[in-house]
């Protein structure tokens, strides 16, 4: 087996560290921040991702997976390097910020003094891996010797542990035989349950990872776009969904209405795919992805335009009961959450918001102070005029709506999820709404 590195121990590299080790391989982890290295050498997992915690436990129990703020030591040790540095959007433009991936790279590469295979996970503009390719070359002391490979992630926060382990595809962007065969012996174990592997050059596979996820946003926000056409006909969206679902050329996956996406990749992703586009000279052809981001913006604005409506107009004193912070459920990400930015927009406009969240507390004080937060849904929802579901996580899903009338002040609530049964919180007395149903 080769021995790896993981590059970067953020979200996505902590994770491929930790699986990788379960899976029998020897893993060094390596990142810049020496407190985060602490953090998962003693045990601790930075950030919420359900099992997690017990396979850090039982990775680093079995002595393969170790962490170092050194790329000295991981140019030493690693056969297979992989990249999993982050891409956020860059300051005041759509483009993807390399700074970080740039650096982890040339650093690395300073100490690759044999054959080696440098991986990129990371989410990239096109050609990134080209332009890389020059860099190792030029910085490594073995120079030729050194290949870059791109292995794009397909994870889900709150799934990455299945997502890793048990993948439903491998895309493996090669330049040479030499690199899929390293390759293949770095996902032994996982290519050994029969998950396919596509082989492609390297620009394809910088390109899968941006196709999908502007796929997903064009397919959510087109169900979002249809709530807005319900509203204007009389239309119920959920039932349209529902319709549609049925049809397998279409299917029901992503076809859900309510507060459209957020998170760390689906914005800035098609945001930096535009922009690369755009730069390319083929901009024109994923020009319907400007849209796609207009829809998906929309959702949070009328989503406060719909708790104002139901109390009557004026948000001024408001007490809203926001459930939710993350920008999904299982997960603690509160990046570009939309859940966040509708409390905020409420409380700016005169409301008196009181949110609370399962696993996104923490992050979710240190980026909104602003914000009042409560310990568990009866508590924020005590005393309030409105209840607003913004991030569906299953207790929320599951809440009790007899039980939670008995501590609001007004038994209203919208749904910005469609996460809830509408007759069963109509027939406990609450007025039910959400956005695209009449």
């Amino acid at each position: 087996m080769p021995r790896l590195t993981v590059i970067g121990t953020g979200y996505l590299g902590a994770t491929h560290a930790i699986c990788m080790a379960v899976l029998g391989y020897e893993v060094l982890g390596v990142d810049v921040d020496a407190s985060k290295v602490e953090r998962l050498a003693s045990g601790e997992v930075p950030f919420f991702e359900p099992g997690l915690p017990e396979l850090l436990a039982k990775a680093l129990e079995s002595a393969r997976l170790r962490f170092t703020t050194s790329f000295a030591e991981a140019g030493e040790f690693g056969d297979v390097h992989f990249v999993c540095v982050g891409t956020p959007q860059r300051p005041g433009s759509y483009a993807a910020d390399m700074r970080f991936v740039d650096a982890a790279v040339s650093e690395l590469s300073h100490h690759l003094h044999r054959r080696a295979l440098v991986v990129g996970k990371s989410t990239v503009p096109i050609g990134t891996a080209a332009r890389l390719t020059s860099l190792i070359r030029d910085l490594a002391p073995a120079g030729d010797e050194v290949e870059l490979a791109w292995n794009p992630e397909f994870l889900r926060e709150g799934y990455a542990v299945d997502d890793t382990m048990k993948p439903d595809r491998l895309v493996f962007g090669v330049a040479s035989a030499w690199a899929e065969r390293r390759l293949r012996a770095a996902y032994a174990p996982v290519l050994a349950q029969g998950t396919p592997a596509v082989v492609t050059d390297l620009a394809t596979a910088e390109l899968v990872k941006v196709a999908a996820n502007a796929f997903l946003a064009t397919k959510i926000s087109y169900i979002n776009a249809m709530a807005e056409v319900c509203e204007g006909t009389g239309a119920d969206v959920h039932d349209l969904a529902e319709a549609l679902a049925y049809d397998n050329r279409i299917g029901g996956r992503f076809l859900k209405p309510g507060l459209g996406f957020g998170g760390g990749c689906l914005p800035k992703d098609i945001r930096a795919f535009l922009h690369r586009a755009e730069e390319l000279g083929v901009g024109q052809a994923v020009s319907f992805l400007r849209e796609v981001d207009d829809i998906n913006k929309r959702r949070r604005a009328r989503t406060v335009d719909l708790v104002r409506e139901v109390v009557g107009g004026d948000l001024e004193g408001v007490r809203v009961a926001a459930l939710g912070a993350a920008f999904k459920p299982n997960s603690d990400d509160v990046r570009d959450a939309p859940a966040l930015d509708v409390a905020s927009t409420l409380q700016k406009a005169g409301a008196t918001v009181r949110v609370f969240d399962p696993a996104a507390m923490d992050n979710a004080r240190r980026t909104h102070p602003d914000l009042s937060y409560g310990e568990s849904t009866l508590d924020v929802a005590r005393g309030a005029d409105v209840v607003v579901l913004l991030t569906e996580w299953a207790e929320f899903r599951e809440i009790d709506p007899v039980a939670l009338a008995g501590v609001v002040a007004h038994p209203r609530i919208v749904d910005g999820r469609h996460a809830l049964d509408a007759g069963e919180w109509r027939a406990a007395g609450w007025e039910y709404r959400a956005l695209g149903r009449p």
